[in-house]
């Protein structure tokens, strides 16, 4: 039975797996994959959110995008392989860019491992330009604030 995640007042969380090879040889998560496990919690919230007729996350318009800016402090290492939850928010959403704000964290909640902030801009993959997010992709960044 999976362990529920805690309860938030803002944001979302998503249980995301620690494989062995995200492991250091201490048996610590290495500290280059917490960018990965990030990326790939927010490409699973994207992907329940904007799909397209075709099923492809990545025709969708909105999804074409570039990060700006990644930062991260570590707080408690990420001790095996296992289940971490990744809580996420969104500090601010401009015309073409959003930065969100994160914390990997216990599955209880009770231990943060690492926080830290990310700003992606939306591109308009033909003239590469950053680009206005659409009304629909909007939305779904609102139910995110803080």
């Amino acid at each position: 039975m999976a362990q529920p995640l805690p309860t938030i007042d803002y944001g979302h969380v998503e249980p995301m797996p620690v494989y062995f090879d995200d492991l250091d040889p201490m048996g610590l998560l290495h500290n280059s994959r917490y960018a990965v496990i990030l990326e790939r919690t927010l490409a699973t919230f994207w992907s329940q959110q904007s799909r397209t007729e075709d099923n492809d996350l990545f025709s969708h318009p909105d999804a074409f995008l570039a990060v700006a800016e990644f930062s991260i402090t570590y707080r408690t290492p990420v001790r095996g392989a296992g289940t971490v939850g990744v809580h996420f928010w969104v500090d601010k959403l401009g015309r073409t860019s959003a930065v969100y704000g994160y914390r990997v964290i216990s599955l209880d909640g009770e231990t943060v491992h690492a926080e830290g902030r990310r700003v992606h801009i939306r591109l308009d993959p033909e003239t590469m330009r950053p680009a206005p997010w659409s009304p629909p992709t909007r939305a779904v960044f609102e139910t995110l604030f803080k």
